[in-house]
């Protein structure tokens, strides 16, 4: 199982949202290059980054600060917010990026979704971010009128492998991850799901381990990583266990 360190960043800066909420931001450094290598050298071994102010203008806008990570780092980092063309997609794998993550083009336009897949492979990932079951895009500003799960099938069917599903009523809020409709994802869409929103303990990567051959594939971890909620050692060290 993976655990990936998120990154958030809003203006080149290191932040976090409270429940995906642009008025509720922390500032937990001005130095997210930094950042990287310390979740690095505490043994990640991949870097959740998330561009917020991409996800609001629709194409990448850090990104002489992901240039500043991927120089800093050499564990493989994953990009999403905003990206929305596949020029967007090929600009950003160029610099580095392991593999994309697209969100509101998936609900938008699944046929990019499909043509990059093939053009791609699993550099793709699709994020699912629902509140109450029901898709967000824009940023989490707007709602979509898709549920989660059909979304899942749509993506499964276009090629894509693995998602991650955010419940964005947790996130930021330390109150626990849905276990229950990350598992559901996985079964009805046959991907691998990474989980997202609320981990707020050890338990919480436990719970996610424990479903691991449900088909939960790894679990990002932000706010609870950078109050000290969470030790990244001791996660890292409950995810390879029988490894």
């Amino acid at each position: 199982m993976i655990i990936f360190p998120a990154i958030d960043l809003r203006g080149g800066k290191c932040v976090r949202l409270y429940k995906g909420d642009f008025h509720q931001e922390t500032i937990f450094s001005e130095d997210p290059a930094g950042t990287a290598l310390k979740w690095e050298k505490m043994g990640a071994k991949y870097l959740h980054v998330v561009d917020l102010d991409g996800a609001l203008n629709g194409h990448s806008m850090n990104i002489t600060t992901l240039k500043l990570i991927l120089g800093a780092v050499h564990i493989p980092v994953e990009l999403g917010g905003g990206i929305r063309s596949l020029a967007n997609i090929d600009a950003v794998l160029s610099l580095g990026v392991r593999r994309v993550i697209l969100g509101s083009v998936a609900v938008k336009d699944p046929e990019l979704v499909k043509t990059a897949c093939a053009e791609f492979g699993d550099r793709i990932v699709v994020g699912i971010d629902a509140k109450d079951g029901v898709v967000a895009v824009n940023g989490w500003g707007d709602t979509s009128n898709m549920n989660a799960p059909e979304l899942a099938v749509k993506m499964s069917a276009a090629g894509v492998r693995t998602l991650i599903y955010t419940d964005i009523s947790r996130d930021g809020t330390l109150s626990g991850v849905n276990i229950d409709g990350a598992v559901h994802l996985a079964k009805v869409s046959g991907a691998k799901i990474i989980v997202s929103g609320g981990v707020s303990s050890i338990d919480d990567i436990k719970a996610v381990k424990a479903h691991e051959q449900d088909g939960l594939e790894g679990v990002i971890v932000g706010k609870s990583i950078y109050t000290d909620k969470l030790d990244l050692r001791e996660a890292l060290q409950v995810a390879a266990e029988g490894e």
